[in-house]
């Protein structure tokens, strides 16, 4: 472990992504990547890469840097902290490439890095490949094994049963270690499941926006998300067998979706509303007024 600066006393949440197995389309290490740069997140520590890596399996990158200089980029772990001003609390935001050695010892690692720091939860994201139509808003599941937690934040206890992924070994590991963990997966339509997956990305952002209680400028991904599903779109125009296919994803979610047009969740949505808006007046910005 390679430890690059301390932290400062206050308590902590630790949002945590890992690129692979846990991540279709990209969605979650894009929205911790998002979220680090919202609040200028600075690394502060790095979990060792020879320890966990096989990198034929993980292969590093070549890039160069900003003096021209070849620099090889190795998988790894890197844990970055951001200052919420407006919050009791700040973030530390895990980016890293899901292990492929002693993931025990890997958890065991990364839960000792959050006590030393403070944190008091962790949110896990994910990314998985699902039967969900790109026309419709993409499913955001919330999932919690600690009683208080589901309580607060309306979250169900995880019915998975099968291959799990790191997020998965962590979650357990850290409910074990008696630190409340909810996990946040968003449902990529199977079909174009490649990264990046901009409207996933942005469904985990709101979401994570609603859960911390955060006020996040969106914006741009929403354009992305848009251009995205545009582009899909003419993907199943120009094919029959797609199109029909999409059709049929939409009656069937739309049909699941009906109870979901409820008083509670259109009072969430316009909460949303105003609270942007009061931020981009606060921000000087008059384009959600």
């Amino acid at each position: 472990m390679d430890t690059i600066e301390g932290g400062n006393g206050r308590p902590c949440v630790m949002v945590v992504a890992f690129e692979g197995w846990n991540d279709a389309g990209g969605a979650a290490s894009d929205a911790a990547r998002l979220l680090a740069t919202e609040f200028d997140a600075q690394r502060f520590a790095t979990i060792g890469e020879d320890d966990y890596y096989d990198y034929q399996f993980s292969r590093p990158s070549v890039r160069r840097n900003a003096a021209g200089q070849r620099i090889v980029h190795w998988p790894a772990t890197r844990l970055y902290r951001a200052a919420l001003k407006d919050h009791d609390f700040d973030l530390i935001l895990v980016r890293g490439v899901e292990p492929t050695y002693r993931w025990k010892a890997f958890c065991a690692e990364l839960l000792t890095l959050a006590e030393a720091n403070g944190v008091k939860a962790l949110v896990l994201t994910g990314a998985l490949l699902a039967d969900t139509p790109h026309t419709r808003p993409i499913p955001v599941t919330r999932t919690s094994e600690h009683d208080e937690l589901r309580a607060i934040l309306k979250a169900e206890p995880s019915s998975y049963e099968g291959p799990t992924g790191i997020v998965g070994v962590l979650a357990a590991l850290a409910a074990a270690a008696g630190v409340p963990t909810v996990s946040a997966w968003a449902a990529v339509p199977h079909y174009v499941g490649q990264s990046p997956s901009p409207k996933a990305t942005y469904a985990l952002m709101r979401h994570l926006e609603d859960l911390l209680h955060l006020s996040l400028d969106l914006h741009a991904l929403s354009e992305d998300a848009d251009a995205w599903e545009r582009g899909v779109d003419e993907l199943a125009a120009d094919d029959e067998e797609i199109g029909e296919y999409v059709k049929q994803l939409e009656e069937a979610q739309d049909a699941a979706d009906l109870p979901e047009a409820s008083g509670e969740s259109i009072a969430r949505e316009f909460e949303r509303y105003l609270k942007r808006r009061d931020q981009g007046r606060d921000d000087g910005r008059t384009d959600g007024a």
